[in-house]
């Protein structure tokens, strides 16, 4: 059988990257390659009820053993794009054998993965660690979760190992956030699931962001700077008056663990026209809608001082925390809280600073935590995998199945 890192290699080879300025999934016809290729791999395997649909959403079970048809149908899910970020483009994997626990230096681009900056590897001396070359990132978020849920169904499919009904599920375009915008829960026919989306291995997490996203357009008035008193209105200027309203401490680099923030992703600007795009974040629901209040108040002011029409406010809602429907059923993360210890895994449940499929699928009525799959550094060159820890993220699933065992 092969194992998880040979199959992260393979798939992370595949062209997969995601489009953040379409609107409509799948955003990329390259994530199909992805699909067909595993489609054909889970045929040969004999996963059955195998489905691809017209939007690049792959279904697969595997029926409950004999004695175990009462067992509730648990389902496993990754996502096959990688973040349009950085290039996922002619990705070259290195494998480094026997890891010194050293700074990784890698071929091309003259990059480093410092042990400073990613102090986990101080921990993963000796073991195989899998990296890009470089110009690329990897892609293990999350064709590591890909790969740990294929070998688990080989595993499952060439042994007597007991379990309930395991449905599987590959989904297009989760980096940018529409996962879930053509998932069918019921062709999915899981009772919950787990997304194999994180990064440690033994990583259980229940909790995540808030999310809203925040467009501020400022309309400006351009004339000759020579004759522009009491009449011009420059957009930039407004803009950057805009920002300074915000407290400036409550931005990504200064927070963490339950602190939320804005984060200012975009500024564009000139006399004419500005526009800021902004995303906001916090694990508490009611604070997220306080910073929303924020925005639209910022926006209130704005058209008071420079007028109706100079500033207007889009303000689109994402996800929301997952841990306000999973707490009603925490027997699902317990039962991930034992298969991490029995597969010599050290447990950490330290909340998502930002979200998952799962967290959608939780609201739309499918409970779903989310899983580490051994990888680290996502959405850069400095991604990277660890192999001995992916095969036992495999052997954690397979201890989830056992938990739920009649």
């Amino acid at each position: 059988m092969k194992k998880p890192y040979e199959r992260l290699m393979e798939y992370c080879r595949v062209n997969t990257m995601s489009d953040e300025a379409a609107e409509k999934s799948p955003t990329t016809k390259v994530q199909f390659d992805l699909a067909n290729l595993l489609l054909g791999e889970l045929e040969e395997l004999g996963v059955s009820d195998l489905y691809l649909d017209d939007t690049c959403v792959l279904y697969g079970t595997i029926p409950a053993t004999p004695g175990q048809e009462t067992a509730p149908a648990i389902g496993f899910i990754a996502h096959l794009d990688t973040a349009p970020d950085f290039s996922g483009i002619d990705v070259k994997p290195v494998v480094h054998e026997n890891y010194d626990g050293e700074d990784i230096c890698l071929p091309l681009c003259d990059r480093v993965i410092r042990v400073s900056d990613f102090p986990h590897l101080k921990e993963m001396k000796g073991k195989t660690v899998i990296t890009a070359s470089g110009d690329t990132l990897l892609g293990s978020d999350d064709k590591a979760g890909i790969a740990e849920i294929v070998c688990l169904c080989e595993r499952l499919l060439n042994s007597d190992i007991p379990h309930g009904k395991v449905c599987i599920a590959f989904t297009p375009d989760e980096e940018v956030g529409l996962g879930t915008s053509n998932f069918d829960i019921p062709r999915f026919g899981a009772d919950f699931a787990y997304t194999l989306d994180g990064g440690r291995a033994g990583e259980v997490v229940y909790e995540n962001f808030n999310a809203a996203s925040a467009v501020f357009t400022v309309e400006g008035v351009s004339v000759h700077p020579g004759s522009a008193k009491n009449i011009m209105v420059n957009a930039s200027l407004v803009a950057m008056e805009i920002n300074a309203m915000l407290p400036a401490g409550e931005i990504p680099a200064c927070t963490e663990d339950y602190e939320g923030f804005f984060h200012l992703i975009s500024m564009e600007g000139s006399v004419e026209k500005a526009t800021l795009t902004y995303i906001i974040r916090d694990h508490d629901g009611n604070k997220l809608d306080h910073r929303v209040d924020t925005l639209k108040h910022i926006e209130k002011l704005m058209k008071e001082k420079y007028g109706e029409t100079a500033v207007s406010l889009k303000i689109r809602m994402g996800y929301r925390n997952m841990a306000e429907k999973v707490k009603e059923r925490m027997e699902i993360v317990e039962a991930a809280f034992r298969a991490v210890e029995n597969a010599g895994l050290t447990l950490s449940t330290d909340p998502i600073r930002g979200g998952t499929d799962g967290a959608n699928l939780t609201w739309e009525g499918l409970l779903c935590p989310n899983l580490g799959t051994g990888s680290y550094g996502f959405h850069g060159p400095y991604e990277h995998s660890v192999a001995e820890d992916m095969e036992l993220c495999v052997d954690m699933l397979e201890g989830i199945l056992k938990e739920f065992c009649v």
